[in-house]
């Protein structure tokens, strides 16, 4: 005999309260913007799997038992319920209030409908929402449409927003626990991190504060939540689910415990779990300690760059193709960290002479391992300047043979004299050779050439070199 939730939808209704004592939440790194933007709707980005303890009330036989409250946007394909030998699941249904408001994640719930006046207008089961009117299905089995009343109450439900689970099941009667658990989209963590560049000897030197900031967009609030952050970029199958409109709801602060998360392996990815328990009210983002802030070394560069790293199919000897002009000076900071940092958000500060704290620059980090280099871009240095120009080009055909000088001119307008590094790539050909430098190369790789040009504060620095090209008859 086949079993379908329509037909028990008719059986005894028994809702349980949204919110569950102390949800473990596994929340997966997110950089997707719009997850910390300001803004109430839900947001169908995010991944976090959700572990709530329940009690049923169940009455003996077959019955519908209904968990309202959930987040507008879990993957209905892959909640779980486990009521252990309590009852035995028959079919399970997910109900999303979708463009049709609230109420329409309760249809096949129990429902009190009252006029203005206080008198019950339907008592019954909601079946059909068509416009502003209601459908309810009374004990009689007939439906009745109801276009104006002034208030729905749910006798044995929270009638909270978001989406709905209707289970069909057959159990004992009396209090079951039940362990439920899904995914769902709304929910994400990223890292954000402060570097405070520290005066002092002259030696670079910065504090390092890391946060992770933990953005609720799920369309539901998460109260006493044991949280587990999770690094890295596992893949996640889902289908687009769009918009998902919501009433608005204010952003609400929650405190943070003390102590920071205690790290682990999880598979090919990093655990964070953070001690205690913290509130994720919905439309907000949490931040708190990833780490205890450290003092680090650091180095600060500036950077000018000609070309990249190409090389044509066959060699370049056409005079026009080269690149010279004014270029921009990067302005770059460099550190190596001393604990694992997930993918962020690096922002550099400095105090100023009046004290105050400003920000120097920021930019992107990927996921970086103990004991790696972190590279930022900060920007173009407001003091720093570059010119390129050729002084010298030449081809011997019979030699095979090219030659190339280029000169950097360097120019510092500040008030503190600077090393800018030179980042030349010789691209005109595979094979080349430094025929010349006014000053020896600090690094020269087969596609790389780079020098330390020290830049006196106020003034000016030059940087003259040469490079061979050579090729065989077959190369031509």
């Amino acid at each position: 005999m086949s079993r379908t939730l329509p037909s028990l939808a008719v059986s005894i209704l028994m809702s349980t309260l949204a919110s569950a004592a102390e949800p473990a939440l596994t929340i997966y790194r997110s950089d997707s913007d719009s997850l910390y933007e300001a803004g109430s709707a839900p947001v169908a980005d995010g991944h976090a799997i959700v572990h709530e303890q329940r009690t049923l009330q169940l009455a003996g036989g077959k019955q519908t038992v209904v968990i309202d409250g959930l987040p507008a946007l879990l993957d209905t394909e892959a909640v779980a319920l486990d009521l252990g030998g309590a009852a035995r699941v028959l079919a399970q249904r997910v109900v999303s209030a979708g463009d049709a408001g609230a109420l329409a994640a309760h249809r096949g719930e129990r429902v009190q409908v009252f006029a203005a006046d206080g008198r019950m207008l339907a008592d019954g089961v909601l079946v059909a929402l068509d416009g502003g009117m209601l459908g309810v299905r009374g004990d009689d089995g007939r439906v009745g449409y109801i276009r104006e009343f002034a208030r729905v109450a749910f006798p044995q439900g929270s009638g909270l927003p978001g989406s709905t689970l209707q289970v069909a099941l057959d159990g004992k009667a009396g209090a079951a626990p039940a362990s439920l658990t899904y995914p769902t989209a709304g929910l994400g963590w990223r890292a954000a991190y402060s570097a405070l560049l520290l005066g002092g000897d002259g030696a670079c030197k910065l504090r390092l504060d890391a946060l992770a900031s933990i953005a609720n967009r799920s369309g539901r609030d998460y109260s006493g939540a044991n949280l587990k952050l999770i690094a890295g970029a596992p893949n996640f199958a889902r289908y687009d689910r769009g918009p998902v409109p919501m009433a608005a709801k204010a952003m609400i602060a929650a405190a943070a415990p003390e102590a920071p998360p205690e790290q682990s392996a999880l598979g090919d990815f990093r655990s964070y779990a953070i001690g205690g328990s913290l509130d994720l009210p919905d439309a907000s983002v949490t931040q708190v300690p990833l780490y205890a802030g450290r003092e680090l070394a650091c180095q600060r560069r500036w950077l000018v760059e000609s070309g990249g790293i190409w090389f044509p199919p066959k060699p370049m000897l056409q005079p026009e193709n080269y690149q010279g002009g004014s270029g921009p000076v990067s302005s770059q900071l460099g550190f190596t960290t001393a604990e694992n940092l997930p993918s962020g958000t690096l922002r550099v500060l400095v105090r100023d002479k009046d004290g105050r704290t400003e920000l120097l620059g920021e930019n992107r980090i990927g996921d970086t391992a103990k004991g790696r280099e972190v590279n930022v871009d900060l920007g173009v240095a407001f003091d720093l300047a570059a010119a390129r120009e050729r002084t010298a080009f030449s081809i011997d055909r019979g030699a095979r043979q090219m030659d190339e000088g280029f000169r950097l001119t360097l120019t510092n307008t500040g008030e503190t004299a600077r090393t800018i590094t030179v980042r030349e790539h010789p691209n005109r050909w595979r094979t080349w050779s430094l025929l010349s430098s006014s000053q020896k190369p600090s690094k020269q790789t087969p596609d790389t050439l780079e020098f330390q040009v020290a830049v006196p504060a106020n003034g000016k620095a030059t940087l003259d070199y040469a490079v061979r090209y050579a090729w065989t008859p077959a190369e031509e």
